[in-house]
């Protein structure tokens, strides 16, 4: 990541939170003729590029899907070097997040995680604290049904407890337990690599947010495609169950 990019300028109709399933990668790298797995280290670059670019524009929060829980059942080499990579780009980005203004956090099962793992995410998230000009949430270990499910059993247990009213819980108690907490829910999501799929992401927080599509494999993803998903967000009509009316006399 280079060093200090440039202030935003006001962009109209921007996104203030992007999602992005990064698909793509496996296959990136067998139409080369290479082990999937430097399809994977393609990736991390063109991950390090949505970041700058995300800096550049001026969106708020981007929480890009690094690894699912399903994916944990594929090949176990390929896993593990996804793993390693992890430990790798932390150590090696961290710095640069700290000096752009990137406050980093991760969201996903940790347990299911190796504990060196777990300790340099806590570092960066440790490091990165006090950093407001992009949130970057990453999704590792991550699925949305665990998502909901481990919200309801913190609300349960908190009835179970005596601690709230059941009766009284509302959609905003229920996405704080989250993982994204208070965030707020993505504008925009975008999939690479051609599949239109959500694939287990962010189930809760994408109920009304703007879906796009893609066939540009995740490594081959760079500003001009970055743009482009931002343009077709631009475009479209925001209604959250109003007529279009309503929404253009601002009802």
């Amino acid at each position: 990541m280079s060093a200090n990019p440039p202030d935003p300028q006001p962009t109209p109709d921007l996104p203030r939170h992007v999602a992005v399933v990064m698909d793509g990668n496996g296959r990136w790298a067998e139409r080369r003729g290479l082990p999937r797995t430097a399809g994977h280290r393609a990736g991390m670059k063109a991950a390090r590029a949505a970041v700058e670019h995300s800096i550049r524009r001026g969106v708020g929060a981007l929480t890009l899907f690094a690894f699912s829980s399903e994916n944990w059942s594929r090949p176990a080499e390929e896993v593990g070097v996804l793993m390693q990579l992890f430990v790798e780009g932390l150590q090696r980005e961290v710095r640069q997040l700290v000096d752009n203004g990137v406050r980093l956090r991760f969201i996903g099962d940790r347990a299911a995680l190796s504990a060196r793992l777990r300790e340099s995410m806590r570092s960066a998230e440790e490091l990165t604290a006090g950093n407001d000009r992009l949130e970057l949430f990453i999704a590792a270990s991550y699925g949305g049904r665990w998502d909901i499910v481990q919200a309801a059993r913190s609300l349960a247990a908190d009835a179970r407890d005596g601690r709230l009213d059941p009766a009284l819980i509302g959609d905003a108690d229920f996405a704080a337990r989250l993982s994204l907490g208070a965030a707020p829910d993505p504008d925009l999501f975008i999939r690479t690599g051609g599949e239109f799929r959500i694939s287990n992401f962010l189930l809760w927080n994408l109920a009304y947010t703007e879906l796009y599509f893609c066939d540009t494999l995740w490594p081959d993803f760079g500003a001009v495609d970055y743009d482009a998903a931002i343009a077709h967000f631009a475009g479209r009509e925001r209604r959250y169950g109003r007529t279009s009316g309503q929404v253009r006399s601002g009802a």
